[in-house]
């Protein structure tokens, strides 16, 4: 017996806009691979903030993603990352 399993919607591969392919490379991508990037790039350019690991400061680039914000928290992070996949 052969048994087909739908992709869930979570894993389902998004368009990711062009602020967001200047951090993490083109897409499509599913929006958990984004956010493995995201943090890839926020830990290889040492983004956080050393006082407060949970606050990110972005750089140029992350800014763009970011809405230009100064520093953002991680667990808001995704809510704003998702404007940025379609």
């Amino acid at each position: 017996m052969v048994t087909t399993k739908q992709k869930s919607k979570f894993m389902q591969p998004l368009k990711v806009s062009d602020d967001l392919a200047a951090v993490i490379g083109k897409g499509p991508l599913p929006r958990t691979e984004v956010i493995k990037k995201i943090w890839a790039y926020i830990k290889k350019n040492r983004l956080q903030d050393p006082k407060n690991k949970r606050n990110i400061i972005p750089d140029e680039k992350l800014a763009k993603v970011f809405g230009g914000k100064k520093a953002i928290n991680m667990f808001e992070m995704t809510k704003i990352v998702n404007k940025h996949l379609s």
